[in-house]
């Protein structure tokens, strides 16, 4: 990666972690904490200390924050490390600045819970777009997918409803189930923001028009395939097997190809979690 393009790279993750901390603090600020609900992990924290002795969640944020960047340094990369304190800094910030002291924009709270698990889901997921983390539990679910493989929302939700049972004693049994349907929510928009708008999908094609179907891929849609060589379990007959992978967009155009050359042929469609390399994501 050449210097122009690393700074490129870096500035786009620096723009998305920054963007990200500010509609999280705003869904925490703006709908969690006037609607009395909570949330997970050390933002859940800050809320109850914010309810209980008036503190700025900002402040008390950043200080939980520092035992696990600690933790996170020595078992994170560098530049995750990095990006994790920029987004420590920038969430702790914005959740100072932004006001809590205000009527709050809907009596439903059904409907608060709605919204501020969107918001909240959506500036978590940008973050970690962007390479980083909001800190705290964030920092948690980062190990747990590195080291796991978890999803990043499913191990959120785990690490979050753990600290939402223990303020259930202090918010009320019926604002805990308001702040879980939030942070389900949250949870689910994360994983659709860091994989559902960039969804890919990868395809196997079996058909006797392997070369053709291959040569229609490469010219008309742009993208590359590779032809595996196969053999029929019940008639012992050689095929080829194509194996592609496109955006999600791109599986239409896909279908009416082999269509059109081959109505026989036989497709399978995958669903893929992530793709790397030439075409799709860099290697960060």
């Amino acid at each position: 990666m050449n210097m122009m393009t690393k700074v490129k790279t870096n500035a786009k993750s620096f723009l998305l972690i920054i963007l990200g901390s500010l509609v999280f603090a705003a869904g925490i600020n703006l709908i969690v904490i006037p609607n009395q609900l909570s949330e997970g992990g050390v933002t859940g924290i800050s809320i109850i200390t914010y309810y209980y002795f008036k503190w700025s969640p900002g402040i008390t944020n950043l200080v939980l924050n520092i035992l696990l960047m600690f933790v996170g340094y020595r078992l994170l990369d560098k530049r995750t490390m990095l990006y994790t304190i920029v987004g420590v800094v920038f969430c702790s910030l914005f959740l100072y600045l932004i006001p809590t002291d205000h009527a709050p924009f809907t009596e439903d709270t059904l409907l608060a819970a709605i919204f501020a698990g969107l918001l909240v889901g959506i500036g978590i997921g940008l973050v970690f777009s962007g390479g980083g983390t909001t800190g705290g539990a964030a920092i948690i679910v980062r190990l747990m997918e590195k080291y796991l493989g978890w999803g990043l929302g499913n191990a959120m939700l785990i690490v979050d409803l753990i600290v939402i049972f223990a303020s259930s004693f202090m918010i009320g049994l019926e604002k805990t189930m308001y702040t879980m349907i939030a942070v389900y929510l949250g949870a689910r928009m994360v994983d659709y923001i860091v994989e559902g708008f960039n969804s890919k999908r990868a395809i196997t094609i079996i058909s006797t028009e392997a070369g053709r179907i291959s040569a229609g891929i490469t010219g008309q849609l742009q993208r590359g395939a590779t032809i595996l060589h196969g053999q029929g379990a019940f008639t012992k007959q050689e095929k080829n097997v194509l194996y592609v992978v496109l955006q999600k967009q791109e599986i239409m155009d896909l279908k009416e190809l082999v269509q059109e050359i081959d109505p026989e042929a036989f497709i399978v469609i995958h669903e893929v979690h992530e793709v790397l390399g030439k075409g799709f994501s860099i290697v960060k």
